[in-house]
């Protein structure tokens, strides 16, 4: 976990800092299957920015993710440029908009941020290439290494009546 105090940096009104940290990026899961960071501590910039009512939190990053790919179960890699923001005001009363949960007794955690904003910005689907045929239905063999397709199985008898009204439509 890569922790940073923010009273380090001692910041006034309209003043900013910035650093550049290996941050810490635990293994992600996604649909039962494990995707690793690599690296596994990645460069990270981050801003802070001191204004009037609060502190404004920026963060960026690039991460490649490997893992399988989620049709072939093949090798799969992902290039992401992350980009993410927090702001944590200095009174925010109730308000949960006006607070970030990465900023803790003014320890600010910036793994659990880098990781947020990793999934953030993942894709609806990791593919080993974005035409990726996956793995047959039928026999389970990569369809993207050995290209077929299977004779129609033998219909169940019960079936018939909707095979029947299938073909009149």
């Amino acid at each position: 976990m890569t922790i940073f105090n923010i009273r380090t940096a001692r910041l006034r009104s309209g003043e900013q800092f910035r650093d550049v940290r290996s941050v810490e990026l635990e293994p992600l899961t996604l649909g039962g299957q494990r995707y690793v960071s690599v690296p596994e501590e990645p460069e990270a910039a981050f801003t802070l920015t001191r204004t009037s009512s609060g502190l404004l939190l920026e963060l960026e990053l690039d991460v490649r993710l490997v893992g399988p790919c989620f049709r072939c179960l093949g090798d799969a890699g992902l290039s992401l440029h992350i980009e993410s923001r927090e702001y944590q005001a200095t009174d925010p009363g109730e308000s949960d908009e006006l607070t970030t949960p990465y900023l803790e007794d003014d320890r600010l955690d910036l793994s659990a941020w880098a990781r947020d904003a990793v999934v953030l910005a993942l894709p609806d689907k990791i593919l080993c290439r974005p035409d990726c045929a996956g793995l047959c239905p039928v026999c389970g063999r990569d369809l993207n290494a050995e290209p077929h397709e299977h004779e129609e199985a033998d219909v169940d008898p019960r079936w018939s009546a909707l095979s029947e009204l299938r073909d009149r439509l």
